[in-house]
């Protein structure tokens, strides 16, 4: 019920103010398992997914946004918790076998689980090399990948932090791709690196950012 509220009150107001413009929405399953796998530039890009989608869709969000104490806590635990996050301690050594197991959950539910393949924001606003996560995902689960792109949230918050702007956002769906041809092959680092790689593709056509052959991580600790 709260995330029924939350999706028609503030989806409202976003549609609203900034008037996104959904391109291929058609492209994702009615019904079954799927991965929404995009680029990531701003803080804000997990709101607009989970608001635009018909279909309620899960992300993996750090646990700290959802134990802060008192009524502000309170408040931000409902939020994001409402908005489709699923908490899980990211910062441990398990952090990314964690994530990894919540998302194949979603997907065995029959769920849509978004992810990031980048594993961070870009520091930038290129795109920059995929984690084999969602590689593991779709071979796992036999889930389709649908790729997106975040045209636009870069102005809408501009460094990930602060007060929303005003400016148009366009959200830009891919078709599903299929990747059962690799069944069972999920331990093979080159299938998971083949696979990766043609999601990303898929992703930076759509978003139209510059590639960069690298992790994220590492081009912001330089």
């Amino acid at each position: 019920m709260s995330r029924i509220l939350l999706k028609a009150i503030l989806g409202l107001v976003m549609r609203v103010l900034f008037r996104p413009k959904v391109e291929g929405m058609e492209r994702i399953p009615g019904s079954g398992p799927v991965i929404l796998a995009g680029n990531h530039v701003t803080f804000i890009d997990s709101l607009f997914l989970s608001l635009l989608v018909k279909r309620p869709v899960y992300f993996i969000g750090k646990d700290e946004y959802v134990t802060g104490k008192g009524v502000k806590g309170r408040l931000m635990a409902w939020f994001f918790t409402s908005s489709g996050m699923i908490p899980v301690d990211r910062d441990g050594g398990r952090g990314g076998a964690a994530a990894l197991m919540t998302g194949r959950r979603v997907l065995d539910e029959g769920g849509v689980f978004g992810i990031y393949p980048e594993g961070t924001r870009s520091p930038d606003g290129r795109l920059y090399r995929g984690r084999t996560g969602v590689a593991r995902l779709t071979l796992m689960t036999g889930a389709p990948v649908v790729p997106f792109a975040m045209v636009g949230t870069d102005k809408v918050q501009p460094g990930g932090k602060g007060r929303p702007h005003i400016a148009p956002v366009t959200v830009r769906f891919g078709e599903p791709l299929d990747f059962s041809r690799y069944e069972g092959m999920d331990r093979d680092r080159y299938v998971l690196r083949a696979v990766t790689d043609e999601v990303m593709s898929d992703v930076m056509e759509l978003s139209g950012q510059e590639y960069v052959d690298i992790y994220a991580t590492k081009a912001r600790a330089a």
